[in-house]
């Protein structure tokens, strides 16, 4: 048992290392294209990272960016104000790998082996590794009043995220599942446009501080609405790659971070 681990996880409640408990995670990922473990870390570990966010928020790279949903160059083909073209906002503030502090629970986390093969069992991955570059394995997003997360696609297949500080209100994470199907090209512009017009139904993920979520956002649709108050929204991401020393790409680091190292 990885004792700096279970300080930080409720294990009895997510017993990692079990193979019934994984298949059950699975289960409910595939299913739902999103997985919530509620109170995945303990309070004094969520309260640990908070401090060290606040102590180095002054660090964070903030961006505002104009993106449409697929998060790719407009496509002349289409109109500026057709669903492929349309343009939304995304604004945020980061920092990056190495300004998390060495001690933190959030490398404990992201390093441990134990978390790690059980991201790989309910993600049906191989292997998972961390970025080859420094900055871009485990980020915390800051987002204060008015800040947002435009509707758009990941481009990668699954997302792992934890929530540090919820705002006082707003900063709601809405998604709609199996919008497109990226592998086939069925892009399904139309439902996209009525998402985009708010003529769909959404579903929330609801995740309070200590909330661990695993989604698959390559094909269903999400945005994270407005923050409103005084009190930042922090959430913590962490990204791996199913293969070993792959750097995030130059532009998109000059991109989120404003520099390459």
């Amino acid at each position: 048992m990885n004792q700096l681990l279970a300080n930080v996880i409720d294990l009895e409640q997510y017993p990692l290392m079990n193979d019934d408990f994984r298949i059950d995670c699975k289960r409910t990922l595939d299913e739902n294209g999103a997985l919530v473990m509620r109170n995945f870390v303990k309070p004094a570990a969520i309260a640990s990272i908070k401090s060290d966010g606040e102590v180095n928020r002054h660090l964070a790279y903030y961006t505002v960016n104009s993106h449409n949903i697929y998060l790719k160059p407009s496509d002349s083909q289409y109109p500026a104000d057709h669903p492929r073209n349309r343009e939304v906002s995304s604004s945020k503030g980061c920092i990056t790998t190495d300004q998390i502090p060495d001690g933190s629970v959030l490398h404990t986390l992201y390093n441990a082996t134990e978390f790690r093969e059980f991201l790989c069992a309910v993600l049906d991955e191989a292997e998972l590794h961390e970025y080859g570059d420094a900055l871009s394995s485990i980020n915390l997003h800051y987002a204060s009043e008015g800040q947002e997360l435009g509707w758009h696609f990941d481009n990668s297949s699954f997302a792992i995220t934890m929530m540090i500080q919820n705002p006082e209100s707003g900063g709601v994470f809405e998604y709609v599942k199996d919008v497109r199907d990226a592998d086939s090209g069925e892009m399904n512009y139309e439902l996209s446009g009525k998402i985009l017009d708010g003529d769909v139904p959404t579903k929330i993920l609801a995740m309070d501080a200590g909330t661990l979520v695993l989604f698959r956002g390559r094909n269903s649709m999400h945005r994270v609405t407005p923050v409103k108050g005084n009190r930042t929204r922090m959430l913590v991401v962490f990204a791996y790659n199913t293969e070993p020393g792959i750097s995030l790409s130059e532009s998109a680091r000059m991109t989120f971070f404003g520099r390459l190292e």
